[in-house]
């Protein structure tokens, strides 16, 4: 089987696992039902636009408002499907050389971390029914500056992230249509995938959710299809060939936590949410134990019946073909292929929607904030999005922007934890909808485990993040002059 572009993750202190995460880890799901949609008013930011159907002064229609329709199991999908994405396909190769037999339990004590990340985003998200996920939460906990630079550089480490899928798509592609590989076939794969990606985004929230349905299905089957054959036929003999000479435990729980990544941008849609206050807690805490019990039980199986699994660059593929036969390769083969587009087309559903939270309080030009009148999507924001991603994945692979994104993700886990006392402190007439224990405990651990992580980043390319920022401030200043902030 040919090498695969995620053989360079094999890490020594977990550094390029990015690669991995970048390839479909945020695709986010989202069934739409327009004929159940609920409309709940936002009696904080009433001009914002949430609501299907409002009225001016006059009694005349208003602008084209989102529509409120993500229920609790869709918000839960959702979660599930930007967390899993094709890291897992190339992931516990790695995680056996890491810790051998025991590796399964890395996916646990890295779930034991993240979870102190996810209560936090828990209780801040439960406070919110608007738009713009980490960006608001930082905003309003912090202020406007520091909202900004986390919407900011969240949105282009996306959109970094989106370059380099896109050119890892074609080089898959280009694997099963070799015309793919040259320069104007791998310029016109990408101009087609973006457009469609876009149309579907842009024609309908619903058309885009259905989408990524299936996309998300087509990724998830050979997950299933391996534990269902796989998990009856693990066996001692094989993971007694799993041995390692010792066993890096820091790294291989590193790895998996940044397989955990992606539940961030699940909620940045909380206007299109139908009770997102009540919801957004729930859908985290089910989405990290059906995450985890997934991670757990592929890599036990990768390591129970695929003898000296750190071998292989394509774990789940060879797994399968060593349950199912060739059948089973092909499948496990074209699974990250299907993932990548999943999270393209999740890309456009999602990232659009910072931008468009940004448009609504004037930190971005409001032109980002207009609504479709027909399809109810922030068309222009899903355009600009996707015009962006496609200009850079011409321009260049963007491979190494997966460190960046990384230490972005870490940093905007970090300022969540810390809104969580902050938003106490500033809120205490505000209780939120979901209430986490021994908050400001729970808040520092968090703080102090996405410190760890971040001790263990390479911090060579951060000239680009501030490069970035500071592009960002000047049209943030230019919007200003122009009398666009809120």
């Amino acid at each position: 089987m040919g090498s695969s572009p995620f053989t360079a993750a094999r890490i020594g202190g977990a550094d390029r696992a990015a690669v991995w995460i970048l390839f479909g880890g945020e695709c986010a799901r989202q069934r739409l039902d327009y004929n159940r949609a609920s409309i709940h008013p936002q009696p904080r930011r009433p001009a914002l636009a949430t609501d299907t159907a409002v009225q001016d002064a006059s009694g005349r229609p208003g602008p084209p408002r989102l529509v409120r329709a993500i229920s609790r199991f869709d918000l839960t999908a959702g979660v599930v499907n930007a967390v899993v994405g094709a890291g897992i396909f190339g992931a516990p190769a790695t995680a056996a050389a890491l810790a051998g037999a025991w590796s399964p339990l890395a996916a646990v004590f890295a779930a034991l971390g993240i979870l102190t990340v996810v209560l936090c985003f828990a209780e801040v998200g439960s406070r919110f029914d608007e738009s713009g996920g980490p960006y608001l939460y930082t905003r309003e906990a912090f202020g406007r500056h520091v909202g900004f630079a986390v919407g900011w550089l969240h949105v282009w480490t996306r959109l970094l992230s989106a370059a380099a899928i896109l050119n890892v798509f074609v080089d898959y592609l280009a694997r099963l249509l070799p015309l793919a590989g040259t320069t104007a076939g791998r310029a016109s794969v990408m101009v087609v995938v973006v457009v469609l990606v876009t149309a579907i985004n842009v024609r309908g929230i619903r058309l885009a959710a259905w989408t990524v349905d299936a996309f998300t299905i087509a990724k998830l089957l050979p997950l299933g299809l391996l534990l269902l054959l796989g998990l009856p036929r693990v066996s001692g003999a094989t993971l007694a060939t799993q041995a390692v000479a010792q066993a890096h435990w820091t790294d291989a729980v590193l790895l998996m936590v940044f397989l955990y990544g992606g539940f961030e941008s699940a909620v940045i849609a909380a206007s299109e949410t139908r009770d997102p206050r009540r919801h957004t807690a729930s859908a985290l805490l089910v989405a990290l134990g059906v995450v985890t019990a997934t991670y757990c039980l592929v890599q036990l199986v990768v390591v129970g019946v695929l003898p000296h699994a750190a071998g292989t660059d394509t774990p789940v593929a060879a797994a399968l073909e060593a349950v199912a036969g060739p059948l089973g390769a092909l499948v496990g083969s074209l699974a990250a292929l299907v993932s990548g587009y999943g999270w393209l087309t999740g890309f456009a559903m999602m990232t659009p929607r910072i931008l468009f939270a940004m448009g609504e309080r004037g930190e971005l030009p409001r032109v980002l904030s207009l609504v479709h009148a027909e399809f109810r999507t922030p068309h222009v924001a899903v355009i600009a999005n996707s015009g962006v991603a496609l200009a850079l994945a011409l321009h260049g692979s963007f491979a190494d922007a997966a460190s960046l994104s990384v230490v972005t993700r870490l940093g905007i886990f970090a300022l969540t934890c810390a809104s969580l006392p902050a938003l106490r402190l500033r809120r205490p007439d505000q209780p939120p909808a979901f209430r986490v224990a021994g908050g400001p405990a729970v808040a520092a651990a968090g703080i102090l485990f996405c410190l760890w992580l971040l001790a263990t980043r390479s911090f060579a390319q951060i000239w680009l993040l501030l490069l970035i920022l500071a592009f960002g401030l000047l049209l943030r200043a230019w919007v200003t002059r122009r009398g666009e902030v809120a």
